[in-house]
């Protein structure tokens, strides 16, 4: 049995591939039923964000079983070989160590995806399909990354997708304190971007949402004013800035409706940016004249900034990873040794409790005690040693002198009552 990762991020596939392969909330619990119905599959977690989509999963042989079930994704294509990545075993709790310590995201050190690695976790226990291995190893990658956290500055300053995506148009296009920017979605990106906006103290904030009361949730926190989604192109012309982060499966603004606006502004310069996963801008926007459209792929030439600044803080929080992905290993790797232990002990407890119920009914009906005991202790001998004796008796036919040393190692006194009679 071995501890599989496969996945895709944003450092080996483009976005065009990531939104094939996403899930949404509502997609995850048939999606974990369809994996752990899988012969190979004993555990799994399934973890889908806008920059990865990962398998986390404990399997009987090797990882070929996770490969194809992710390649029959309605939208995926089935070619996606080239562009995943493999992790097992120590490999595997090292990856997902640095996934939930911000190691491995977009933006180094972010601290957003912790809370959704804790979702996947509580998506898969909600669905049955985690079981006690893979539950012990996203506990200790939750203490892990609230160590890192801890210990270095890896989280000083903390820096999201949206809060680059406000520095990105604060320092690229225009004023925000003339600008008036239009936030489609009311999820946790557009929350933060929300945030940050009034931050930078943006003149005027639009939210607008498919349902409508949690546009106004968001809207009311920040002083914004919130649209339902089948008005945006009411609205559109009005914005400098969009920012666009939803859970929708298909593109939400396309060209037509961007072409529009911008006859509307007089073609006033207009900058998108499309922080889902699966996109909500359509691509064929970005052809268009006073148009500046960026995706979160975009973003990480953005970025480098940051991740030079935190690179050092980093290299400790790398440290503290190896530390605790080796304690784990060895954790891990005693408790499988101790599994025959813990098997035979369960075996003479069944045992005991067998013979103990029949003796206590053969009292009740009336059998005298001294009979009922030797009853017992006959019986208990019989189940405790029938395994074990029927595996000698193979290994003597079969000549497995392994099998027959280690029988010796177990009962020495035995043996030695044996040899000298």
């Amino acid at each position: 049995m071995s501890l599989y990762v496969l996945g895709i991020n944003h450092q080996t596939a483009p976005v065009a591939l990531r939104e094939k392969v996403a899930f949404a909330a509502d997609a995850l619990p048939p999606a974990l039923a369809s994996l752990r119905a899988l012969p190979e599959v004993h555990e799994a977690v399934l973890l889908s964000t806008c920059n990865r989509t990962e398998l986390y999963a404990h399997v009987e042989g090797d990882e070929r079983a996770l490969a194809g079930w992710l390649a029959a994704h309605p939208e995926a294509g089935g070619d996606l070989d080239a562009y995943l990545y493999r992790h097992r075993d120590a490999d595997a709790v090292r990856h997902l160590f640095r996934v939930a310590s911000g190691l491995d995201s977009l933006v180094l050190g972010e601290p957003q995806i912790l809370g959704q690695v804790k979702q996947a976790w509580a998506a898969s226990r909600e669905a049955g399909t985690l079981g006690g291995q893979l539950d012990r190893l996203f506990q200790q990658a939750f203490a892990t990354a609230k160590r890192t956290r801890t210990d270095t500055r890896i989280g000083a300053n903390p820096v999201s997708v949206a809060s680059t995506a406000v520095r990105l148009a604060q320092d690229s296009f225009a004023r925000l304190s003339d600008s008036t920017v239009l936030l489609i979605g009311a999820g946790e990106t557009i929350e933060l971007a929300a945030r940050h906006l009034v931050e930078a103290r943006a003149q005027r904030l639009l939210v607008a949402n498919r349902t409508l009361a949690h546009a106004q949730e968001l809207a009311s926190r920040h002083g914004g004013i919130a649209l339902p989604l089948d008005e945006l192109d009411k609205h559109l012309a009005e914005a400098d800035i969009v920012i666009s982060a939803t859970a929708s499966r298909t593109p939400i603004l396309h060209r037509a409706q961007v072409e529009h606006a911008l006859r509307a502004r007089k073609h006033r310069p207009m900058l998108l940016l499309d922080l889902a996963v699966p996109r909500d801008i359509d691509h064929d926007v970005s052809g268009l004249r006073d148009v500046f459209l960026y995706t979160v792929d975009d973003l990480e030439r953005a970025i480098e900034d940051n991740r030079r600044s935190r690179r050092e803080a980093a290299e400790q929080a790398e440290a503290i990873i190896e530390l605790q992905t080796a304690r784990f290993v060895e954790q891990w790797q005693a408790s499988g040794r101790q599994q025959p232990l813990l098997q035979l002990r369960a075996h003479g407890e069944a045992a005991r409790t067998d013979a103990l119920a029949k003796a206590r009914a053969q009292l009740a009906a009336g059998m005298a005690p001294e009979q009922a005991l030797e009853l017992l202790a006959h019986t208990l001998t019989n189940r405790l040693l029938h395994a074990p004796t029927v595996a000698l008796r193979e290994a003597a036919r079969s000549g497995d002198a392994e099998l027959a040393r280690a029988a010796e190692r177990m009962f020495p006194a035995a043996h030695a009552d044996d040899a000298s009679a």
